[in-house]
């Protein structure tokens, strides 16, 4: 059974001893952010704050924040059966293209139980504020000393295109810059920034619609790099495996999850930019302040008692590590469809989703290491990797140690080593100049001599399995306790 709303997925959380309930007064001005600090750096619980100051509002916070917890929020045991499930939907003939096979989803006719269906009434407009909407009751948090000021960083952010009026929904951060204003940080690549253009070039406002809470499958859906024209809510409906409901805005032409918690309505004006930042971002530095598009607040609508959940971005590990790895394990047979010779992949934490991805395969010929590189720089929001490592099959890509060794030992710097140039992620401050950089490509496998390596490759130095066996067979005779420590 998918989750019903929230709070189904907080008791989850409890009874699993996943979830710790914080009853004394705290402040949304870097406390709780410590304290989720903390926390997150013990591999600890998600946090449900209940008192803070100022505010009747209850704070989530770290929810998705491990593996076991991502399972939980999918209902599935693994992360990995949730690939499985995607192995089987198109395990018949797959289109002809990644981004193809992803749209099959809504054309398949054993999912149409999955697509999202409308409904008249919703918990999340319980509480309808068309009049004087405010900002000011929900407890956004400061999360660094240097931020620019209050961040919603776990919203879905709903717009339409203007001229299709295709459905989207993103996860963008969003400023508060008072009691009716937010700075919308949609980046240039991003396809509601690309709705905002649309509009502008009209001379139009664009609507939009922010949903907070609900089922956590709706909002992680929402961060998942889909290509334009693919609705996020038949994705989130495949995660939960039954439809999302969605109900009509008040006040705009748009829909949102029904049983979200709170559901903020209003319009970006055409040409209208207000500094937005700094933020200390998922990169572990600050994002610089720059202009971008203002929301106006037109309504607010919630349940009778919302949870406001959010998460913080900084140096890893973070809740959008885990949520940005699960999301490479969810997707990887569809890339593997595309690319078949690709047996594992890594987006590493430390590489913070876009800098480093490993990537092992099975190498057939010669240059196949480079051909998977430039295939990978050309799929979606893989355009944004920095570094691309390549190693061979029998390669743990999960193992850092490991693949750190592979690289020193397999490659000569001068010969296996590539350069390009490419769109880089936004909030890449080690470009020379914005949204535009170098890509560096690592052949990390075994040279074969048509790649001009006219040596023996030598063979690893392992031990027999004999042997292996027959000490695994007489190890409590050596009186050896690894488990102290000298």
């Amino acid at each position: 059974m998918a989750y019903k709303d929230l709070m189904d997925f907080i008791a989850t959380l409890e009874k699993n001893n996943q979830l710790v309930r914080i009853k004394k007064e705290v402040d949304f001005f870097l406390e709780i952010a410590e304290i989720n600090n903390r926390v997150v750096s013990e591999y600890g619980p998600a946090l449900l704050f209940e008192n803070i100051k100022g505010y009747k509002m209850p704070v989530l916070i770290n929810a998705l924040g491990t593996y076991e917890r991502l399972a939980l929020a999918f209902e599935v045991n693994h992360i990995e059966d949730i690939a499985n499930n995607i192995r089987e939907v198109f395990k018949g003939e797959p289109p002809a293209t990644f981004w193809q096979k992803i749209k099959k989803l809504s054309q398949l006719r054993k999912f149409a139980h999955i697509a999202p269906r409308m409904v008249s009434g919703a918990p999340c407009q319980e509480v309808v504020n068309t009049e004087n909407p405010s900002l000011a009751a929900i407890p956004v948090l400061h999360f660094w000393p240097g931020d620019g000021g209050r961040f919603i960083t776990l919203p879905m952010v709903f717009t339409k295109n203007p001229e299709t009026g295709s459905r989207n929904c993103g996860m963008y951060r969003l400023q508060v810059h008072d009691k009716r204003t937010l700075g919308m940080h949609w980046h240039i690549h991003k396809h509601a920034a690309h709705h905002y253009r649309l509009a502008e070039e009209k001379n139009q406002p664009l609507e939009v619609a922010i949903a907070i809470g609900g089922d956590p499958a709706t909002y992680f859906a929402s961060g998942a790099p889909l290509p334009d024209e693919v609705d996020e809510m038949l994705l989130a409906g495949f995660l939960r495996n039954k439809p999302v409901e969605l109900v009509k805005c008040k006040t705009v032409d748009l829909e949102v999850p029904a049983n979200a918690d709170i559901i903020l309505e209003g319009v970006c004006l055409p040409g209208e930019k207000h500094l937005e930042g700094p933020f200390g971002d998922h990169t572990g530095y600050y994002s610089p302040a720059e202009d971008y598009p203002v929301f106006h607040l037109k309504a607010i609508t919630m349940r009778k008692n919302p949870v406001y959940v959010t998460t913080m971005t900084g140096k890893p590990p973070r809740e959008d590590c885990y949520m940005g790895q699960a999301l490479v394990k969810i997707f990887r047979p569809l890339l593997q469809m595309t690319l078949p010779e690709i047996t594992d992949m890594n987006l590493p934490q430390e590489g913070v989703f876009h800098n480093i991805a490993i990537v092992a395969i099975d190498k057939h010929y010669p240059g196949h290491a480079r051909k998977v590189m430039s295939a990978l720089w050309g799929l979606g929001q893989m355009m944004f990797t920095k570094i691309i490592i390549v190693v061979d099959k029998e390669v743990n890509v999960h193992d850092l140690s490991e693949v750190i060794w592979r690289v020193g030992n397999s490659i000569d710097p001068k010969n296996d080593v590539m350069f390009t140039e490419g769109p880089v992620d936004a909030l890449d401050h080690a470009s020379r100049t914005p949204i535009i950089g170098s890509k560096m490509g690592i052949d990390a496998t075994r040279k074969w001599p048509e790649e001009g390596h006219t040596r023996k490759w030598p063979d690893l130095a392992e031990m027999d399995k004999g042997t292996i066996r027959m000490v695994t067979r007489q190890w409590s005779e050596y009186g050896i306790d690894l488990k102290k420590k000298i």
